[in-house]
């Protein structure tokens, strides 16, 4: 057995070592000369390209999760330090916001030039995770920081929410990255304030009404993807806009029936969008968990977020195919898109569970 392995080992060795050499030959100078300018430039061509195929390989890969309350005391300057309402969720907040620009690649979104010109997965995770942190920090500014319809807006939640509105693919003056980090460093001065006892003007609100009232929007959005995410395999769908309301109207007629498909190559634009959406909300989710932990034992609603929390948890499991597989709901081929759909549906009617036993008395 060990003269087998020393046998294995010395010709990989060898093969390897002859691999080096041909390439080195390869790039010799005289080799360079002797095929002309044209070769030269051949090889180098080919060489940039397989750098860029691995770099964007390598870049391709979507990050991993955060735990949402050691991020939090880390940021506070360390553990066991007590942490006031609120610090978790705009601390995750802030965390989404740095993973969103210094993962690996950095962001992708407003490249342009290769390889991240040409990738397209990670842009759309970004759009999708860079939406879910519009709607909370929209939610913390309108609602979370605010007591009642009446009361005065946070002012650096005022500069936040706008910031992270900026378009997502500017490259250049002013580039995306600079307005994205304007708006977590405005979410860190709000920070500081909500931690410091002696400055009453910064105010985080665990109700559950404000709750409720941010919970609407995300089940409005898990709807919009769940459908976006269905139609991968092409579905006829009666148009219920009006339902509910015999006096409703609309301000363009529709057909009553209509065949809803996503174009094959927006099938994984739409997948990765969903995927990176639900990261978000996942990381939001469970920082909900602790800035409300006391609101939701009341309302006996800790067991219906938890719920919603590993739905979300499934759609980040690993794709074992390279592509995004599309096949027919009962077909021969998994539909990774149906998939998806399915887990994000059970969250978004977790979801409105969540919000009606919330808005109980």
């Amino acid at each position: 057995m060990i003269d087998r392995l020393r046998v294995w080992t010395s010709r990989t060795w060898n093969a390897g070592r002859r691999s080096w050499q041909r390439i080195g030959r390869l790039y010799h100078p005289a080799t360079l000369r002797e095929r002309g300018m044209l070769w030269s430039a051949t090889v180098l061509l080919a060489t940039l390209a397989l750098v860029a195929v691995v770099v964007g390989i390598y870049w391709s890969a979507e990050p991993d999760g955060f735990d949402v309350r050691a991020a939090a005391q880390a940021r506070a300057g360390g553990e066991g330090l007590p942490l006031v309402k609120g610090y978790t969720f705009t601390s995750t907040l802030m965390q989404i916001g740095e993973v969103l620009l210094d993962k690996r690649g950095g962001y992708l979104s407003n490249d342009v030039t290769p390889p991240g010109v040409w990738l397209d997965n990670i842009p759309n995770w970004e759009f999708g995770t860079l939406v879910a942190l519009r709607d909370a920090a929209g939610g913390l500014r309108n609602h979370l920081s605010r007591s009642q319809s009446q009361s005065r807006e946070d002012p650096d939640l005022a500069q936040a929410e706008p910031q992270f509105n900026f378009q997502n693919d500017s490259w250049i003056l002013p580039a995306t990255e600079g307005e994205y980090r304007k708006g977590i460093a405005a979410l860190g001065r709000y920070l500081t304030r909500l931690q410091d006892s002696s400055q009453q003007d910064a105010q985080f609100y665990a109700r559950a009404d404000n709750l409720a009232q941010y919970l609407q929007i995300v089940e409005k959005r898990l709807g919009s993807l769940s459908q976006r995410l269905s139609a991968s395999v092409g579905q006829i769908r009666v148009n219920t806009d009006l339902a509910g309301d015999a006096a409703a109207r609309q301000a363009t007629e529709s057909a009553g029936i209509r065949v809803v498909k996503t174009p094959w190559r927006e099938l994984d634009d739409v997948f990765y969008e969903a995927r990176g959406a639900s990261w978000a909300l996942l990381h939001i989710l469970r920082a909900i968990e602790v800035d409300f932990e006391e609101v939701l034992a009341r309302k006996n609603a800790l067991i219906s977020l938890r719920q919603i929390i590993r739905e979300l948890e499934a759609t980040q499991q690993s794709t074992l195919s390279p592509v995004i597989l599309n096949g027919s709901g009962f077909g021969l081929f998994a539909n990774y898109s149906l998939t998806m759909a399915n887990y994000i549906a059970r969250a978004n009617a977790a979801v409105i569970d969540l919000r009606d036993l919330l808005q109980r008395g």
